[in-house]
């Protein structure tokens, strides 16, 4: 093997070391040393091509890794889709790869600390570009430690910035900073989750985790056991305040199957239920957040607007119905989900007012902007998709980040889990064990005050990045004696 083929299989490789940080390992440690290694290889290029070429590859490493789970959906079906598994990584983990590429681009030739500042801002534009996946950010390492408590001042792109400036520190001169950075950091973190919460409220909620399997979800047959499931999980007295079903939980349709609210309803023996729904109107549909009332009425409805591009709708689309009349990929036609309106909070009286977020939308710090405070999150999803290794659980960790990040409690609702419920500093408070099918009695926890990254979102961390720029860069020009 020649030097440049043994150079690209090194960066691939410390990329893929590089992800066992995220969830479920949890090995920050390694990250941050991975990626050093890494920056190291980088920087050490003669040429911008070069640097090009070395995070393309350790960023493909690191997407490949942290990313495995996105073989899963295309096993669902495998004898239909199974040869398109490794396709749709191969795109993914090289595709997101650009981004570190492009950073270390405009790194090149400038002092090392500008690497640290460039591969941030790729991974904040990551969240945004082209509908955004912001999924395993690199400051997502720090999700289970007391370093995300920082979360709640400059949100993920700032723990991306305090890993890649540790990563920096180290094959450098600045051993000393990054150690005393990382101590500072850490030990703020720790001061933070040792301030006293308020009581939880009295709102007692209970979430049901069904565990209907992917592959037999929308199976005819199998519809009335999970739905009986559901049912049987819901009628347990005493009645909670609040019964939550996860992301598509019910396998029929209200408008076509009107009596099942009512059937709910006296299931529910008083309580008022949210549950995850397809909501249809003509020949579009929604994936949609329905409130039932104890009396069976629907009092809110909430549709999510962030969807998955080729999942849960084909971009362009409806452009190519309008345009050209290609009905196959457009909502408006019943062969996609459409999106609803953007972000909104129910208010749900004596329960307070809830923030809804449905599924992938946890993922986007962005999609919790709203111009109404809520007193917690409520996230429901179907990560039965997902497989049962990485995927579950590294989105489980994102949405613990958001209760971080805007200082409300979060409950999580999976239908096969991880199903959770967090106070307004990502601690977990009570979970039910994954992939069976139970329910979660709990008290639903009081929120936090508005956190800065709340009120100001990542302004703060633009501001950060933009004087540490200019600090570098003038810092360089200064001559040396």
């Amino acid at each position: 093997m020649n030097h440049g083929l043994r150079n690209a299989a090194a960066a691939f490789c410390v990329g893929g070391f590089a992800a066992l940080g995220q969830a479920p390992f949890g090995l920050w440690g390694v990250s941050v040393l991975a990626l050093a290694g890494l920056f190291w290889g980088i920087l050490r290029q003669n040429s911008r091509k070069k640097a090009f070429w070395i995070s393309w590859l350790g960023g493909a490493g690191y997407f490949c890794v942290s990313l495995s789970w996105i073989v899963s959906p295309f096993f669902v079906d495998a004898a239909r889709d199974g040869w398109m598994a490794p396709f749709a990584l191969v795109l993914m983990g090289f595709g997101l790869a650009l981004f570190w590429a492009a950073a270390a681009s405009v790194a090149f030739g400038l002092p090392k600390p500008i690497l640290a500042l460039t591969l941030t801002a790729a991974e904040l534009a990551r969240g945004y570009v082209l509908t955004g996946f912001p999924w395993a950010l690199i400051g997502h390492i720090w999700i289970d430690t007391p370093v995300a408590q920082w979360a709640a001042i400059l949100g993920p792109s700032g723990l991306t910035l305090l890993t890649c400036l540790l990563a920096v520190g180290m094959i450098g001169r600045a051993h000393l900073g990054a150690g005393i950075l990382f101590l500072a950091v850490w030990g703020a973190g720790v001061w933070q989750l040792s301030l006293p919460m308020p009581l939880d409220t009295t709102v007692r909620l209970r979430l049901i985790q069904p565990n209907a399997a992917q592959s037999l979800k929308w199976d005819a047959d199998q519809a009335r056991v999970f739905f009986d499931r559901l049912i049987m999980m819901t009628a347990v007295q005493p009645a909670p305040d609040l019964v939550i079903w996860p992301e598509t939980a019910l396998p029929y349709t209200l408008e076509y199957d009107p009596e099942l609210a009512q059937i709910i309803a006296d299931a529910a023996g008083g309580a008022t239920v949210a549950m995850g729904r397809q909501r249809v109107a003509g020949l579009q549909g929604w994936n949609s957040l329905s409130i039932l009332s104890p009396s069976g009425v629907e009092t809110a409805v909430y549709d999510k607007h962030h969807l998955v591009p080729f999942g849960e709708y084909i971009p362009f689309g409806d452009l190519l119905f309008d345009w050209f009349d290609i009905s196959a990929f457009a909502a408006q036609t019943g062969n996609a989900y459409s999106a609803g309106q953007g972000p909104q909070v129910l208010d749900l009286g004596h329960m307070g007012k809830m923030l809804p977020l449905i599924c992938y939308e946890a993922v986007f710090p962005q999609d919790l902007r709203t111009d109404t405070r809520a007193t917690w999150i409520l996230q429901i999803t179907n990560d039965a998709w997902f497989g049962k290794i990485t995927g579950p659980f590294q989105h489980a960790a994102q949405a613990r980040l958001r209760a971080i990040e805007q200082g409300l409690p979060l409950v999580r609702v999976a239908n096969t889990g991880v199903t959770a419920i967090y106070d307004a500093r990502g601690r977990v408070l009570a979970e039910l064990d994954f992939d069976i099918a139970s329910y979660l009695d709990a008290a639903l926890p009081a929120p936090l005050a508005q956190t800065p990254y709340a009120r100001w979102g990542e302004w703060p961390l633009l501001v950060l990045l933009t004087s540490l720029s200019i600090l570098v860069l003038l810092r360089d020009k200064k001559p040396k004696t």
